[in-house]
């Protein structure tokens, strides 16, 4: 055993091993858990939120007014009467993607989300694209959640030009384009109840969240109502529950997967939980219950009171009343839809602030977006300033287009989160950052360490590795420095340990990597349907053999006892560790592949730009550039000598 250190001169960060890939070393420092040793700098945010503010969070955020279109498009096109099979399906899935927030959330409670996640257990390199694609995501999911309020305002009041004329949309002839004041009003709106703090807000969201609760309780008892009187005649088809086959039901469920984006909106707000072992967990695991819940329920009654092929692909559930002769049914599903769009759009700004302050407080991003008011508590600049960008955009911008880059961040970080809680469970990160003003005690606990390792080793040389002369030298002398603490014969067994336990780490981190390239290869083949048959099959047997292979060597081999100790303990722990996590992320990865050649390739640019403020900016204003890593077993240690020093 011993205490290794590494101090690298301009980066810094990582072990020895790190240094000698030069520049590419920023890209897999790794920071620390915030604790009671590494505070997030000056002021703190608000711990104002219990599970009720967290289920209010991830059903507003979740739920919007697609469910009220999704229906009838779903049904007619894939599932036919099996939609809420389809919707049981897809709710399964983004499950396993809850399972691992809830673990991740609860022991790494700091704001930042997938992005604070991957960039204590990847690196700096892919969390900073992480965060930059989430980015992406609450902008243009704001701005696209935005413009769709204006339409069905207008619907509400009597018609497309119920409105008045001040934030009516209006087409400008000379931009050619339709601008939407009612929509940039809104955000602005919003974003000012973001900024008057965030236990406020989130009781604004839960009350705009009941309305949109309610109508969609109204659909389902007066449509099974309508059901019972009528007979269900949705339900009476020669063409049987299943007419597109089972194929089409799981095509349903990959269409309607994307309804349940929105709960990883409660894992961002992480750091303001009252409690986040017991509640994060909690409020993802209701959040998601309930909207899972509401789906099918809606599906249910909408099938079964029109045959699936005569539903209005537009309006299915209007008009599935209307055919019924309850035209009044209209107000409360548009009223509905309303409600369920003012409480998404509050869920897209709330936690792209929370992203930029978490990038800031790390040096990625400049520091003005770290700064929090101190009297609400709050992210004020980057809430004012994501409430200007997704403005802009909403009153200048048709983004529909663009709304399949919103899923790209969504489904990355849900990929991300599933591969850091393999990591965290076979190979968590075993050093610590720590800033270079602890140098000082640094050094006196390795000198401490290196003379008690001499007198050992003059008492009993058998049991000395390596030489006093090594163990003496100085922390911070650039090179890798084994301390060895005292061993005595009948412990020598504890090295072969030691080193069965490094292998298993090796192993345990190729097999990761394995795995995910197997996963790559196979959903790639498996969509592609362009690729040559026997390019195509290879590509398949191969990801396929790479992905078993990954899965029975991480079920046999042990998981890392260090886990029991990472981070805060005492929270939810995900099952069925390592089936789940590769389920995830073979779901999620799968889906990424097939959001389409327009999309990915706005993806990149988007993503292009990103790399190029990271490589001038962000590389090197890390927070992570002077750190020096230290095993995180003397940490403790480390920081019990600098308080003394100080005292």
């Amino acid at each position: 055993m011993g205490l290794l250190v590494d101090s690298k001169e301009g980066g810094g960060g990582g072990s020895g091993k790190q240094g000698s890939w030069g520049g590419l070393n920023s890209l897999i420092r790794r920071k620390q858990v915030d604790s009671v040793h590494v505070k997030s700098g000056g002021q703190q945010l608000a711990k104002e939120l219990t599970i009720p503010h967290l289920v209010a969070i991830g059903v507003g955020s979740t739920i919007g007014a697609g469910v009220y279109i999704l229906v009838g498009t779903v049904a007619r096109e894939h599932s036919g009467p099996a939609l809420a099979i389809s919707f049981l399906i897809a709710g399964i899935a983004a499950a396993l993607s809850a399972f691992c927030y809830a673990e991740l959330a609860s022991r790494c409670p700091s704001a930042g989300s997938a992005y604070h996640y991957t960039y204590i257990c990847i690196g700096e390199g892919v969390a900073w694209l992480v965060g930059w694609a989430l980015i992406l995501e609450y902008t243009i999911g704001g701005s696209a959640v935005a413009r769709g309020i204006s339409p069905n305002l207008a619907l509400l009041f009597g018609g497309e030009d119920s409105l008045p004329a001040f934030i009516a949309r209006q087409y400008i002839p000379a931009l050619d384009m339709v601008v939407d004041p009612c929509a940039a009003i809104l955000v602005f709106i919003v974003t000012g109840l973001l900024c008057v703090g965030i236990k406020e807000s989130t009781v604004a969201q839960g009350i705009v969240t009941i309305a949109n609760v309610c109508a969609m309780i109204f659909v389902i008892v007066a449509g099974t109502y309508l059901g019972f009187k009528t007979g269900w005649a949705g339900y009476e088809l020669p063409t049987g529950y299943f007419p597109f086959g089972v194929n089409g039901m799981l095509a349903g469920s990959a269409t309607v997967f994307f309804a349940y984006i929105g709960f990883d909106t409660v894992a961002s707000a992480a750091e303001e939980v009252k409690n986040p072992q017991r509640d994060l967990p909690l409020g993802i695991g209701a959040a998601l219950s309930i909207c899972c819940a509401l789906y099918m329920l809606v599906s249910i009654v909408i099938v079964g009171l029109v045959p699936y092929q005569a539903m209005d692909p537009d309006t299915p559930i209007s008009s599935a009343f209307a055919s019924h002769g309850m035209q009044w049914a209209a107000y409360v599903i548009t009223a509905g839809a309303v409600t369920a769009l003012c409480s998404t759009l509050m869920g897209s700004i709330l936690p792209q602030p929370r992203i930029l302050m978490a990038m800031a407080r790390d040096g990625l991003l400049p520091s003005f977006f770290s700064d929090i008011n101190k009297r609400t508590q709050v992210p004020v600049k980057s809430t004012i300033a994501t409430g200007i960008g997704a403005a802009v955009l909403a009153f200048f911008m048709d983004v529909s287009q663009l709304a399949g880059m919103v899923s790209v961040g969504t489904l990355l970080a849900f990929t991300m989160v599933a591969i850091c809680v393999l990591i965290l469970r076979y190979v968590p990160p075993d050093e610590v950052p720590l800033p270079s003003s602890l140098q000082e005690s640094i050094d006196s606990v390795s000198s401490w360490h290196g003379r008690n390792s001499h007198e050992i080793s003059e008492e009993n040389p058998k049991a000395h590795v390596g030489s006093s002369k090594e163990s003496t030298k100085p922390l911070l002398d650039k090179v890798d420095i084994l301390v060895e603490l005292p061993l005595i014969e009948k412990q020598l067994p504890f090295v072969n340990y030691a080193l069965s336990e490094d292998n298993r780490r090796k192993i345990a981190g190729w097999t990761i990597m394995f795995t995910c390239v197997g996963v790559l290869l196979l959903t790639y083949s498996a969509s592609d349907l362009g690729l040559p048959s026997f390019l195509r099959y290879t590509l398949c047997g191969a990801g396929g053999i790479l992905l078993l292979l990954g899965l029975v060597v991480l079920t046999c081999i042990d998981q890392d006892e260090a886990r029991h100790n990472f981070g805060h303990t005492g929270g939810f722990i995900c099952p069925f560790v390592p089936l789940l996590p590769i389920v995830c992320i073979l779901i999620n990865v799968y889906l990424l592949i097939n959001l389409g050649a327009d999309t990915w390739a706005r993806v990149t640019i988007w993503l292009l730009v990103g790399v190029v403020i990271y490589v001038f900016y962000g590389r090197t204003h890390s927070s992570l550039e002077d750190a020096i890593y230290v095993p995180a077993a003397h940490v403790d240690e480390i920081f019990r000598s600098s308080e003394n020093y100080v005292s």
